[in-house]
């Protein structure tokens, strides 16, 4: 296993199966005897450039439920890259806790930050990717499902970082993936090369459409995200026109499968990328989802620190 967590390119489908199988193993322990001290003594220190609510509390329930501790840094208090830089802040964190989480903008900031520790740091989400949620979704999949390799998973909207990481888990464990978005606000083009690349190995198929009716025809999975993530709020009114077609609603999912479930990663703008019917509804499956970060992130960090 590696020393950090920083995209899903970097795992093999097996280190992806085992963090999988880990995590479906350390949910059903909890629910069956509680808390388990596997990380007692060990420290995460989460830095936080963007806000959260998933995110932090997620992974500070998690060190809490492996008998360890977190500890929340404010960009205030260290100005990543500005009062002090990367590198230093990297190293002085290293002799204070057993591991870092940082949730930042740029993701060369969290490159940086795994280059300099002397500790595993996790990517709690970059611009580029978005590992730790992309193993929370994979989760609520498996449970829904008998079987991974061969489902047709859709994404649709904007093609970020929360795609991207979706993109490639499905890339590696041999899911089909869908995506539809508008011209403009596809993928970025190193990640779908790579994606081609594991589609290879695992025999997955991958699709890039402008229809999004097209593309849920026949999902299993549909999911979908905010059409304006942040720091880019000034593209919110220019988005807000161009989105609406690729609203997930009802008219939307009854194209797909007739037991097709519906994932966020949320915060979700309710109303315009997913309507309320659709997230309240019987196939929503928003807030296991959301509830699967823990366990999920569970598996990571008892993976990275343990030892």
């Amino acid at each position: 296993m590696k020393k950090d967590f920083l995209a899903i390119a970097d795992y093999s489908p097996d280190e992806l199966n085992e963090l999988l199988n880990l995590a479906v193993k350390l949910k059903k322990e909890y629910f069956e005897h509680g808390n388990q001290p596997l990380l007692k003594g060990k420290v995460l220190g989460m830095i936080f450039n963007k806000p959260s609510l998933r995110t932090r509390i997620s992974f500070d329930m998690a060190m809490r439920h492996l008998g360890g501790d977190a500890l929340f840094i404010s960009p205030n208090e260290i100005g990543l890259g500005k009062r002090e830089s990367i590198a230093d802040v990297a190293r002085v964190l290293s002799g204070y806790v057993q591991g870092i989480m940082a949730r930042v903008f740029e993701h060369d900031h969290v490159l940086q930050l795994a280059k300099w520790a002397d500790v595993p740091v996790i990517n709690g989400l970059s611009d580029y990717n978005h590992p730790c949620q992309a193993m929370a979704d994979i989760l609520t999949i498996k449970e829904n499902f008998e079987s991974l390799p061969g489902l047709n998973v859709t994404y649709v909207g904007d093609g970020n970082n929360v795609a991207v990481s979706l993109m490639h888990v499905c890339a590696k464990l041999g899911l089909n993936f869908t995506i539809a978005s508008p011209e403009g606000y596809d993928l970025p083009e190193n990640t779908i090369k790579l994606a081609r690349e594991f589609a290879t190995s695992s025999g997955s198929s991958l699709k890039f459409l402008r229809d999004p009716h097209q593309a849920v025809a026949g999902a299993q999975v549909i999911y979908t995200d905010t059409w304006t993530s942040m720091g880019q709020e000034e593209e919110a009114l220019k988005r807000e026109k161009v989105f609406p077609p690729y609203q997930v609603n009802q008219a939307m999912l009854s194209e797909a499968d007739s037991e097709a479930i519906v994932l966020h990663c949320l915060p979700a703008h309710r109303g315009q990328e997913i309507t309320d019917e659709v997230a309240d509804g019987s196939h929503s499956r928003l807030f296991p989802q959301a509830h699967n970060r823990l366990h999920a992130q569970k598996a990571i960090l008892l993976r990275l620190l343990q030892g």
